[in-house]
């Protein structure tokens, strides 16, 4: 098997595993704050054994300014979290993956905004036909702005988890010299302390075998996801990550249908392909910019929260 036949085979299990993303979160039965913490915490515990076994603690490359920067990451990585299972309860899986697909163009926004970087007309053009998408998918009528139902509630909270994501990979993007293990690692490790406030463990006395999915949301979403994907990361081009990304959110939608009989409409379809021709674009020209800019070979992926975003990174 050649390197490059590998990094998509770890890529594009990751995605899978990413897309499963959901079901844990559902059928763990517990609220979001207390599934992003135990999240960061299994998570803190897996990536931090295997950064321990390969002995990469020695060396680690954080200065204060990049210790200081991964922890403010870490901050916007947990919180998009939280916002993303939000999501699930008040619209649906389906629709949450979609419009929280919305993040490689808060990026672009974010980054001409906040660091004054090219915004080409193409971009604009691009984000444009992206928000047509999401109009389209979240499914938002007049009368969900009267009903009170929650819907456009869990709309937004999938745009603020987007939101957040981008500012965390402007923030990483300023990291050089340390590898997205450690990266990862901290911004899981700053997690703990960050939701302990907001966690309910009295809630969890009767969570018994749930727990497993609560694990696996830990070990499996945050831990060997996170392995994957760096591994795949140095063995493909960026191309083939970009379009590999989309597996997430395909397996996702299919997720949801099977396992809950959720999916989007007709009309929602439409907008699927709109943002995610958009996203590719712009994932595309915003990655080749950086490939070829100097003093850009040390910086950590982008994705560090890819299921995530990947998710997670991107979840």
């Amino acid at each position: 098997m050649t390197s490059e036949s590998k990094g998509t085979a770890q890529l594009a299990a990751a995605m899978v595993l990413s897309g499963t993303l959901g079901v844990f979160v559902v059928e763990s039965g517990a609220s979001p704050f207390n599934v992003v913490f135990f999240r960061v915490l299994f998570g803190a515990l897996a990536l931090g054994a295997y950064v321990v076994a390969r002995g990469w603690l020695r060396g680690h490359g954080f200065t204060p300014r990049t210790l200081g920067l991964a922890v403010l990451g870490g901050v916007f990585i947990v919180f998009n979290w939280v916002f993303l299972f939000q999501s699930y309860e008040n619209t649906s899986i389906s629709v949450a993956t979609v419009v929280y697909h919305t993040q490689p163009f808060y990026v672009v926004l974010l980054g001409a905004l906040l660091f004054r970087e090219r915004l080409t007309a193409a971009k604009v053009g691009w984000i444009a036909l992206a928000f047509a998408g999401l109009i389209l998918v979240s499914g938002v009528t007049p009368g969900d702005f009267t009903s009170g139902d929650g819907y456009l509630t869990g709309v937004g909270q999938a745009l603020l988890a987007a939101l957040l994501y981008g500012l965390s990979t402007l923030v990483t993007k300023r990291i050089t010299g340390v590898r997205p293990h450690l990266i990862a690692l901290v911004q899981v490790v700053v997690g703990i302390p960050l939701l302990l406030p907001f966690a309910s463990f009295g809630a969890m006395s009767g969570t018994g075998a749930d727990w497993g999915w609560l694990v696996g949301l830990g070990v499996v979403h945050t831990g060997l996801m996170y392995v994957l994907m760096y591994a795949a990361y140095a063995q493909l081009p960026t191309s083939k990550i970009a379009v590999l990304a989309f597996v997430y959110p395909a397996v996702a939608m299919v997720m949801d249908w099977a396992v809950y009989g959720h999916h989007i409409g007709f009309v929602q379809a439409l907008g699927v392909p709109l943002i995610v021709l958009a996203s590719l674009k712009v994932t595309l020209a915003r990655r080749a910019a950086s490939a070829s800019a100097p003093g850009t070979a040390g910086r950590a992926p982008e994705a560090v929260s890819r299921p995530a975003t990947p998710a997670g990174s991107r979840g």
